[in-house]
């Protein structure tokens, strides 16, 4: 029975904890090779039932033995927090003898007035490769930690063990693989937990790639990359992609997150030279607005950041994955309509719309006072209004934001969506539709693709008075291309072949999906 679980409830299956592999490659070289040897990692998911998770990591463990303490650590973050709490309680009910650690970075900051703290044994703030393997060298062997909240040690990055080892065959088959060439971020956009950092580390270059090309020869073939800023050193960024164009295969798939305005000729030449399927740059934008970028102390070229997105629309194959922020301090819903204007017509292929999150510890706090920003008491501490914002309008865009997805980010309907936008403003042309929709169906979930090919065909012919046959005939064109097999009210009488409706996504459609979804989890 080991003495040491490592555990943490991740969003998807999909994702594989990065956080708890560090750990894991670093209990030998902080805590010694009989610490290593004593821990297992074990993941689930959010979906999960929480006594299924507690079962499975009491069967882990096995019963109590007098004179052998075990430990359980947990990466808390603000989408499993709720549901950890639920496990730690438990846990805590069924064997008090066990001692609780906690890290990871929604325990990390304002932690006095949180449940799960106050439950747990432990917590270590920031950065625990170190601190973590030596508190658990500890609770097992003395002497005992004096104290609760033990702030987390930053080495050199060369004294930390890459985690690339940790992750299994099945790991590298199914999963999306997270791997990082630096850590911080010099940036100090006051949203961001990274804007805590003092600045970006790297990690040695010829060390990095050679873990890289292990994991490449094991077959992994899907990376993200969580650097937060990806090319900000151009040398860095040039070799990394260079790796990957030397082992180019058709099932490769690289997302990196990169800083809009900062893209040089000598990258835009690698980048070009890529073909389309392999790389997804994660743009984030969040806001066109330069009063609402001072305010939050994001810098940010607007000028060149437009420049560069037209150039990897035009020029490259790279897919964009584009955020923008609602409820910034001091952005009304006509500035945020502006920008998402001035960013849709640049036609990146998904614009992701969120609503702002007070992330603990972070500097927007600042703004509450001044800027009426009040937040949700719980996770994930979304706006609910600002002083130019009421609540009812951020509703209103959370619905329209979850309408956008099914309709413009799933890809189901590139022919359709231009007439829907069409006119001056194509924020407002999608807001007005959003409104329609929600009165009509009450409805942000369970709206299957021909309901809402249903949906758009009323709207379009109804309220907008298009042509009827036009509209069908685009909508049906999108529909047969989405691989849907199922048959629409509007549609019936053109999809011949379909007698009884059969509802199954296509799953070329679908993979996309998991490629370019799977890292907004």
């Amino acid at each position: 029975m080991p003495s040491i679980i490592l555990s943490t409830l991740n969003a998807k299956y999909i994702h594989a904890s990065l956080g708890l592999r560090y750990l894991l490659a670093n209990m030998a070289r902080h805590g010694g090779d009989e610490l290593r040897a004593q821990t297992v990692l074990r993941e689930f998911t959010i979906a999960r039932p929480v006594q299924e998770i507690v079962d499975a990591l009491l069967a882990e463990l096995g019963p109590p033995v007098a004179g052998r303490p075990q430990i359980i650590g947990f990466g808390v973050y603000i989408w499993n927090v709720v549901a950890t709490t639920e496990v730690v309680r438990r846990l805590r009910q069924a064997r008090p003898d066990l001692k609780i650690v906690l890290g990871g970075p929604e325990v990390s900051r304002e932690w006095e007035d949180q449940d799960i703290v106050r439950l747990a044994d432990h917590l270590i703030t920031g950065w625990g490769d170190v601190s973590f393997p030596k508190l658990c060298r500890a609770l097992l062997s003395g002497p005992q930690p004096l104290m609760k909240v033990i702030p987390g040690e930053q080495p050199a990055l060369a004294d930390i063990a890459l985690p690339y080892a940790e992750f299994s065959a099945d790991d590298l088959a199914h999963r999306l693989l997270y791997v990082e060439a630096s850590r911080g971020c010099p940036f100090k956009c006051e949203f961001c937990l990274s804007s805590l950092d003092k600045t970006a580390w790297a990690f040695e270059a010829e060390r990095f790639l050679a873990a890289l090309e292990t994991l490449y020869e094991r077959g992994a073939r899907n990376f993200k990359f969580v650097d937060r800023t990806f090319n900000l050193k151009i040398d860095s960024s040039l070799t990394i992609l260079q790796f990957f164009l030397d082992r180019l295969t058709p099932d490769l798939f690289l997302h990196f997150e990169v800083i809009p305005d900062h893209l040089p000729e000598r990258l835009k030449e690698v980048i070009a030279r890529f073909p389309p399927g392999v790389l997804q740059f994660e743009v984030g934008i969040q806001t066109f607005n330069p009063e609402v970028q001072q305010a939050i102390s994001r810098r940010q070229d607007n000028a060149k950041t437009c420049e560069n997105l037209a150039w990897l629309v035009n020029h490259s194959h790279a897919h964009l994955h584009t955020d923008l922020i609602f409820g910034l301090p001091g952005e009304t819903l006509a500035s945020f309509a502006a920008g998402f204007d001035r960013l849709y017509a640049l036609r990146p292929h998904e614009i992701q719309l969120g609503v702002l999150k007070r992330l603990r510890g972070t500097p927007i706090a600042r703004h509450s006072v001044v800027h009426g920003m009040i937040y949700d008491a719980e996770p994930p501490y979304t706006v609910r209004q600002t002083a130019v914002v009421d609540a009812p309008t951020v509703e209103r865009f959370t619905r329209l934001a979850r309408y956008w997805d099914l309709l413009a980010n799933s890809g189901r309907f590139p022919l359709t969506l231009p007439i829907l936008l069409a006119g001056p403003s194509p924020f407002n042309a999608f807001l007005a539709f959003a409104d329609w929709l929600w009165q009509s169906t009450g409805q942000t979930s369970r709206l299957t693709p021909e309901m809402l090919v249903d949906s758009l065909f009323d709207y379009l012919t109804g309220v907008l008075r298009m042509e009827k046959e036009s509209v069908r005939q685009t909508l049906l064109a999108d529909y047969q291309a989405s691989g849907a097999r199922a048959n629409p009210a509007c549609l019936q009488g053109l999809l011949k072949d379909r007698e009884k409706p059969v509802p199954r996504v296509a799953r070329a459609l679908a993979q996309r999906q998991d490629r370019h979804g799977a890292s907004s989890g």
